[in-house]
């Protein structure tokens, strides 16, 4: 099983945008600025995400979107599910069409291993929900603080709160 390319970036877009979606809708530009993905790719997820009812458009000057639902009742899987990512762990796609060794019932020897890997990975998914995953990353920004040099007022740089090694972390 792999998640691919399209399923990472459309979890990690609607990361940004629900990050963001407090200060009015969120231009597919600045999440293609902030996260490194091509524009016309974001517009193809974003078509898709606003045709399963996810986001929402708002057209004119400072237009953008919004999620189109509270980020606690979006998971992981509906974002996934949107834009067409397949989540199938078996040889045959889930069509029951194994390459190999057959049993009677069409399927491989492992079949019913890669079926239960699906519906775990499913569940799973289903169970994580925009608003854990932006929680997390507020978290993770929480953890780190600016600090400013007393001398100048132009270096800005960011320290980790913990250790920044193993050997640190081994020490502390």
């Amino acid at each position: 099983m792999r998640l691919t390319t399209k399923g990472r970036f459309a979890v990690t877009a609607m990361i940004d945008l629900a990050l963001r979606q407090d200060h009015g809708p969120v231009t597919l530009a600045g999440i293609s600025q902030r996260q490194h993905i091509s524009l016309s790719y974001l517009e193809q997820l974003f078509g898709k995400l606003r045709r399963h009812e996810i986001v929402e458009s708002v057209r004119g000057p400072g237009g953008g979107y919004n999620l189109a639902r509270r980020s606690e009742e979006v998971t992981v899987a509906d974002i996934i599910i949107a834009v067409d990512e397949p989540l199938d762990a078996t040889q045959c796609g889930g069509k029951g069409t194994c390459e190999g060794a057959k049993q009677p019932d069409g399927h491989c020897m492992t079949h019913e291993l890669w079926s239960t890997l699906n519906q775990k990975m499913v569940d799973y998914l289903d169970s994580v929900t925009l608003r854990d995953l932006v929680d997390q990353q507020r978290a993770k920004e929480r953890q780190t603080t600016v600090v400013r040099r007393a001398d100048t007022s132009e270096a800005t740089r960011l320290v980790p709160a913990g250790p920044n090694s193993v050997f640190n972390m081994a020490r502390s």
